[in-house]
């Protein structure tokens, strides 16, 4: 049923002239290009508090969502069915295996953290929240390159993770030791999701003498999520501990040093890390070690340098 229901989108796709392809491509780039920076600048210039839950979400999100990939192993639509014919270049671009939907589950987390957080503020922007977590859900069935259970597993995935993390964050406010302890705990899970995915075994089907998914390149995802949860367990350890950043709010140089931080991190992820440090060190932990130092400096050294310009 699940690929019976591709298929029609498909045709609906090939009816339109797919008129209709690149708005659902651009959701879905804007959800896993864009919107994982929020949790950055909401942190360092909008709410302190809730930027370490934006970030949390985010980064607990990554790594669950890999494990849960590399351990079901599930193919891509166009592998289990040749009629599936994906829009644009999915097939070349689509990273990690099928189940359960990245995409999905960073949209969900970061835009239904933003639905909690604004629900009694502004109720126009938590609905719109709403909205467009369903069509970028959408969007994935649409472009043919995730089936329903993917996207519907990917979903509630994140709306457990977020739940779970609203519910630690008020249980430990203020409670240093507490948050040390589960911050001891985050390390131990790292490294043993990353023996988890090195260790265990991959499908290995061949067509033609050909492999049809290369599980070390499955993997890449899950080596850049590992190395983002181990930095943000670094980075808020000292922040919490020796940093004490705070807001500095009303500065006038707040939001144009925020708006400078993500364009860093834009740059560093999208062209800098991929050619320098994942060049120098190979896809699992050239990632690694580029994420980590992309979330160390949004958490450690940006607020930095935010405190400093704007004491000035």
């Amino acid at each position: 049923m699940d690929i019976q229901y591709l298929l029609w989108l498909q045709e609906l796709r090939n009816a339109t002239g797919g008129m209709f392809d690149e708005f659902f491509n651009a959701l879905s780039k804007f959800a896993v290009d864009i919107m994982p920076f929020l949790p950055f600048v909401i942190f360092w210039g909008v709410d302190k508090k809730w930027g370490y839950r934006f970030i949390t979400t985010w980064s607990i999100g990554e790594v669950l969502n890999g494990l849960i990939k590399l351990t079901v192993c599930a193919y891509r639509p166009w592998i289990r069915s040749d009629l599936i014919e994906p829009a644009g270049d999915s097939k070349v671009a689509a990273t990690g295996y099928s189940f359960p939907s990245g995409h999905t589950m960073v949209a969900t987390a970061t835009y239904g953290t933003v639905f909690v957080w604004q629900r009694d503020k502004r109720r126009w922007l938590a609905v719109l929240c709403v909205i467009l977590t369903a069509l970028t859900a959408f969007s994935r069935n649409f472009l043919g390159v995730h089936t329903p259970q993917d996207v519907v597993v990917g979903l509630c995935e994140a709306v457990l993770i977020i739940l779970i993390v609203g519910i630690v964050q008020k249980k430990t406010e203020g409670n240093e030791k507490l948050l040390d302890i589960l911050t001891l705990i985050g390390f131990v899970a790292v490294i043993g999701a990353l023996a988890y995915i090195m260790l265990k075994p991959y499908p290995m089907d061949y067509v033609d003498g050909v492999l049809l998914v290369d599980p070390q390149k499955m993997m890449n995802d899950s080596f850049k999520a590992c190395g983002a949860f181990s930095a943000f367990l670094i980075g808020s350890y000292i922040e919490r501990h020796y940093q004490h950043y705070e807001i500095p709010v009303g500065a006038s140089q707040l939001p144009m040093l925020t708006v400078a931080g993500a364009a860093i991190l834009f740059a560093w992820k999208e062209f800098f890390a991929p050619a320098t440090i994942v060049a120098a060190f190979g896809g699992h932990w050239g990632n690694l070690i580029a994420r980590f130092i992309m979330v160390i400096f949004a958490v450690n050294i940006w607020p930095i340098v935010i405190s400093k310009e704007c004491r000035q």
